[in-house]
């Protein structure tokens, strides 16, 4: 079973006993809405005050549910350009960058530790939103170079899981990992109404059956979801964004803490629940 620590114990461990050698924490980020990149709410300020208390990463790794591929990929950009991955949004959310470089060198470990599916490096994949909307509240400085993985969609859960596990060691050379998607994710059954915006009873049983889970460290039962019923049909129907998750549990280290840092659900049937492994 994972050690589960409240949120504030988190910040004061990570504060007082985080040695400058030890491993990264990795991380698992429910971004939710494009307009959390350009939101001050309690979910962005969250992201801010993670990043705050952790030590500053050499690099940044990010799978994130809106790069889908056949075959798994890593960026290998130098000056990854800002994807604009979505469609009828407020102007604004058009004009913002990111400009925080590429990891060509990072991007090459993680190709060798996937040597054996034939990992492929890509020199023109930019970030998602998926990456960028996140990263600029954790890091708007963007001076910390940023590179993503792709997301095998022809891969099983499993599959996905076992990938991650080759990963988990390169925590300790300073790479920060993270998973960007969302544990519930139905976008036909959104609640646009303000109003009427509860979350259904079928989104908040998968997102606390998920919370139970992770605290127990059942990855099993994480990895095979669709035998939990009816609630997680409906929460995962398509599994992009739920994957990212297999991702930030195969990286779990034998010592790590797990602390969630945000929960809830948005528009009836969005969870924005983040979790972070921490070495302790």
């Amino acid at each position: 079973m994972n050690k589960v620590i409240p949120l504030q114990s988190f910040y004061e461990t990570v504060n007082k006993y985080l040695p400058d050698d030890s491993a990264m924490p990795a991380v698992f980020i429910g971004h939710g809405s494009p307009m959390n990149a350009i939101a001050d709410n309690a979910f962005t300020q969250s992201l801010s005050k993670l990043a705050s208390h952790i030590l500053k990463p050499k690099a940044i790794l990010v799978v994130s549910a809106h790069w889908l591929t056949r075959g798994t990929f890593v960026s290998a950009t130098v000056k990854p350009r800002t994807i604009y991955d979505f469609g009828g949004f407020p102007e604004e959310l058009y004009h913002i960058k990111y400009p925080a470089p590429g990891s060509p060198d990072f991007a090459e470990l993680i190709k060798n530790e996937l040597s054996s599916i034939h990992a492929q490096a890509d020199s023109d994949m930019g970030f998602d939103h998926g990456t960028w909307s996140v990263l600029r509240h954790m890091y708007p400085q963007a001076d910390i170079p940023t590179f993503q993985l792709s997301i095998d969609y022809t891969k099983p859960a499993e599959w996905h899981y076992s990938i991650a596990r080759q990963l988990s060691a390169l925590r300790n050379k300073g790479l920060l990992i993270v998973g960007s998607g969302n544990i519930v994710h139905n976008l036909s059954m959104i609640k646009w109404d303000e109003n009427s915006s509860k979350a259904y009873d079928w989104a908040i049983e998968f997102d606390e059956r998920v919370k139970e889970l992770l605290m127990s460290n059942n990855n099993d039962m994480l990895i095979h979801y669709p035998k939990l019923g009816k609630a997680a049909s409906l929460a995962v129907p398509t599994n992009d964004h739920y994957l990212p998750m297999m991702y930030i549990n195969g990286v779990r280290q034998n010592k790590d803490a797990l602390t969630f840092t945000y929960e809830g659900i948005d528009m009836g049937s969005i969870s924005m629940r983040c979790f972070v492994y921490s070495p302790v």
